[in-house]
Formats: structure tokens, C-alpha cells, sequence
């Protein structure tokens, strides 16, 4: 299990940003309408440090997009400068914007120079989680027993909205300024939870649904009477401007792009709760494809091969 957990510190080392590689549009007459460009094939997709979900979705459009003749690179970083990379351009897509709470700083800074092709999952809410015996039903109730958590809350990466949500609002309301607040990275509070439930100690930490984590390990989220966390929020995919003048068939099949949390959530455990290795992720979803084949055939529709 730790080795699953750990693998996602290797493929979530920040590289340099790389160019997307996208040049104008428009100026080949052998283009076929609506397509690319011979210039226009390649695409980046920005990917979030530790977040599966963006990770599952990211890998699956990779697969749909390069069946049609696209070249497609992720790039891995943290929310801000995927964010910031997808502004600039330096990104054409980033699949996770979790909106309107989350990410609502990032796109209150980044929001004019991003265009957002609407929600792909409208089941997407941040938690305190801890483990299914624990002493607490609720987030007011832990100042009171934070002693039985070795008076810690385990985070994730400092630059993570739901960190922000944390400090800013979670920890104040609740009165729990008195307890370390621990971030560092996903991976890292995942080996956190691993080890403290396999121990059969009891741990709080800083999560989200849909992650496959519950269904790895035996969870449940604190309540939230004072709604620090916000309600359910909708994952948004998010593109550079210009992208549906340079790319308008992938714009137009993205901006269709729907994928409930069940659904979601067996493409994850596909390639989170199993042995494979990163370098294994384009066969686990080539797999996957083929046990959903109609879904996936979905959402190219209106996607023309490139030649």
C-alpha cells in the first residue's frame, strides 16, 4: 500500500513549465474544417500534484486524444502554477478546477486569461476525514479530544485550496489553533493515514470526494455543522484563450465532457489500488477503455482523426 502511495511522489515532481507548442490558426487551406492544423497537434494538459481525480480524467484524455492523432504531453505541478501556466498558455488544459470555492483565488487572479469549458463532475466537497472508529462524529468536537490525535491535523500541499479552506476558515471557527497544522503533500498524508490505520491509531486529516481513498481505507468524514468547507462543489475543465479558434473539435468534446463519480471513482481505483507502477497508467486506462467503450467512444464524438 505504501508503495502506491509513495509512487505518487515520483510522477509528481515539478518539472519547468514546457511550451504548448501551439502556433495560429487558420493558415493551412489543406486543413480539413474544424480540425488542426499539421502545426496544431500537439497539446499539454496541466495536471495537480496529488489529486486523482485530475490525474484520472488527465490520463484518460490523453489516451482519447492521441487514438486521433494528437500529441499529448502532462505536465505535472502544483494548483497555483498550473493555474498561472494555463493563463499564460504555457498549458492549453487543466482538467481539476474545482469551482466556485476552492479555486475561487486562483481564478479571481488567472479567471480573465482562462477560459472555463464548464463542469465535467458536480460531486466534489472538501473534508476533515479520520478513521471509521474514532472517538468524534464532528469537527466541533475536536478541539475538546485533541489529545486523542496526538494533537495534529495532517494537510496536504500548503498551495492547495483546500489548505487555504483549512487555515482560513476550518481552524478559526472551530478553535483549533491550538493543534498542528501539518502540510506538506498528498502522497505524504495518504503514508500518514496508511500507517496510522494500520497501527489502529486514530488520525485527522485534511481530504476530498470523490478519492479513492475511501475506498482503500476505513474513513468517514467529520461533520461541518458551521459549513467551513463549503458545499458540493463542481470539477471544471479549464483552457488557455485561444484554444477554441486552435482546437475547436477538442473544445467543443471537452466542453461535453461528463463523468459521474462512480464512474469516476473505477477508473481511480484502476490505477491508484493496484500494483501498477506510473509507467503502467496508459495500459490500466487502455484497459479501462475497453471495459467502457461506449462511454469513452462518447466523448469523441465530433473529435476528426488528425492526418
Amino acid at each position: 500500500m505504501n508503495k502506491r502511495i509513495i509512487r505518487g511522489t515520483a510522477i509528481a515532481a515539478v518539472g519547468a513549465l514546457a511550451l504548448a507548442g501551439c502556433s495560429a490558426a487558420g493558415d493551412d487551406p489543406e486543413a480539413p474544417e474544424g480540425g488542426a492544423t499539421e502545426q496544431q497537434t500537439e497539446l499539454t494538459i496541466g495536471v495537480f500534484n496529488g489529486w486523482p481525480e485530475g490525474e484520472a480524467a488527465s490520463f484518460l484524455w490523453e489516451a482519447i486524444l492521441e487514438e486521433k492523432g494528437y500529441d499529448v504531453e502532462l505536465e505535472y505541478a502544483d494548483a497555483g502554477p498550473v493555474f498561472a501556466g494555463v493563463a499564460s498558455g504555457d498549458y492549453d488544459v487543466a482538467l481539476d478546477g474545482w469551482l466556485p470555492t476552492t479555486h475561487a483565488d486562483y481564478m479571481e487572479e488567472f479567471g480573465e486569461d482562462i477560459v472555463d469549458l464548464g463542469s465535467w463532475n458536480d460531486d466534489a466537497v472538501l473534508t476533515l476525514a479520520v478513521n471509521e472508529d474514532a472517538p468524534i462524529t464532528s469537527i466541533e468536537e475536536l478541539a475538546d479530544n485533541a489529545d486523542a490525535f496526538d494533537n495534529r491535523i495532517v494537510g496536504i500541499e500548503p498551495g492547495a485550496g483546500l489548505t487555504a479552506a483549512t487555515q482560513d476558515a476550518v481552524i478559526p471557527t472551530y478553535g483549533l489553533d491550538g493543534m498542528e497544522f501539518i502540510t506538506s503533500s498528498t502522497p505524504a498524508m495518504l503514508a500518514e493515514l496508511s500507517s496510522a490505520v494500520d497501527a489502529g491509531e486514530n488520525i485527522v486529516v485534511t481530504l476530498w470526494r470523490p478519492h479513492w481513498a475511501y475506498d482503500e481505507f476505513p474513513i468517514r468524514d467529520l461533520e461541518d455543522p458551521e459549513g467551513t468547507l463549503g458545499a458540493a462543489e463542481e470539477i471544471h475543465t479549464l483552457a488557455r484563450t485561444g484554444i477554441e479558434e486552435d482546437f475547436p473539435q477538442v473544445a467543443e468534446a471537452l466542453s461535453n465532457f461528463r463523468m459521474d463519480s462512480e464512474l469516476l471513482f473505477s477508473l481511480e481505483n484502476a490505477m491508484f489500488n493496484s500494483d501498477a507502477e506510473a509507467s503502467d497508467y496508459p495500459e490500466v486506462v487502455a484497459t479501462w477503455i475497453g471495459e467502457n467503450q461506449e462511454y469513452v467512444d462518447s466523448l469523441s464524438e465530433g473529435i476528426d482523426p488528425v492526418e
